[in-house]
């Protein structure tokens, strides 16, 4: 059963900014990623689904009900993170927290208590002296303290520190154990990987991907790294490289990568099927080492978003392997 169902959402802001025939749905009992860097799309289909804003074309649903007109009903049985924290002023955590309670006619001291032991929490903080991290773990508390069987959470850890941003996503594991919905906004991929059965990428307000997440843990597709004994070995290599390459691929889907004179190295694209064949063309050479290059989320990623562009002021760079 679809619990969040985006169909066809669009929401020009022009520019190229905004949303376009986004689609994807939240299963029940599914933690889904969506993953991007900001600006790509994210916190605004999250605001269409929470009925926060209403759509040029398409539509958006939490229960089977349109967002729009129904997110007072919605609101009552979903928890929701926004990217950005604006807490009120004048105000302890305690406060906030009872307000928050009160609205959602919230009064389990024990899940409250449960909480804010978890996340290290001293609500009794004035909000406009907690740190962003506390501000964070702030509104991780009253998002999930009413237990909600949904929640829907924009950037949840950023803010946080990496200690309590893994304690984050053992809980979030543990709700999914529960039973919860999750739909889980972040441009952090292990955060994404640990805990989301599904991904899906928005690239330019697009979606360019869905998938499961054990697709990349079990991708055939694998890369290897080749080390060669010497410099003269190396050359030798690549001096065949024209018939070695051919020979490949033949067999290989995506053949020889790239080549780095400095390390002696080369790296291969191959499928599992393939390994054998390309040993046996190496078998020619002199090699140090034949290592496996893990393909992680990241890998993925990077195939539709390149490492030389801007994204929203800070540019990601693939990691050295």
């Amino acid at each position: 059963m679809d619990i969040i169902e985006v169909n066809d959402l669009t929401q020009d802001y022009g520019h190229g900014r905004g949303v376009f025939n986004v689609s994807f749905a939240v299963k029940e009992g599914e933690v889904f990623g969506f993953l991007g860097p900001n600006g790509a799309g994210k916190s605004t289909t999250i605001r269409h689904i929470m009925g926060f804003s209403r759509a040029q074309s398409g539509e958006t649903k939490v229960f089977g009900l349109e967002s729009f007109h129904n997110y007072h009903k919605i609101l009552a049985n979903v928890g929701y993170l926004p990217g950005e924290i604006a807490l009120p002023e004048g105000l302890t955590g305690v406060e906030f927290i009872k307000m928050m309670g009160d609205l959602r006619h919230c009064k389990d001291d024990e899940r409250l208590n449960y909480l804010l032991d978890k996340f290290k929490l001293d609500p009794k903080i004035e909000t406009k002296s907690m740190s962003l991290g506390d501000k964070r773990k702030l509104a991780i508390v009253t998002a999930f303290m009413n237990d909600p069987d949904v929640l829907i959470l924009d950037e949840p850890t950023s803010g946080l520190d990496p200690m309590m941003q893994q304690v984050f996503v053992d809980f979030i594991k543990e709700e999914k154990k529960r039973g919860k919905t999750i739909l889980l906004s972040s441009h952090i991929f292990n955060e994404v990987e640990a805990t989301c059965d599904r991904i899906a990428i928005i690239k330019d307000g697009k979606i360019v991907s869905t998938f499961e997440t054990n697709v990349i843990k079990h991708n055939e597709n694998k890369s290897f790294e080749v080390y060669f004994d010497d410099k003269k070995e190396f050359d030798k290599f690549l001096k065949s490289l024209p018939k070695a390459k051919l020979q490949m691929e033949k067999i290989v889907k995506y053949g020889i990568r790239s080549s780095d004179e400095k390390n002696l190295k080369v790296e291969i694209s191959l499928q599992d099927k393939d390994v054998n064949k390309v040993v046996e063309i190496l078998s020619e050479f002199k090699i140090k080492s034949f290592k496996q290059v893990k393909f992680t989320l990241e890998d993925y990623f990077m195939q539709f978003y390149h490492e030389d562009k801007d994204f929203g002021g800070v540019k990601w760079k693939k990691k050295k392997k």
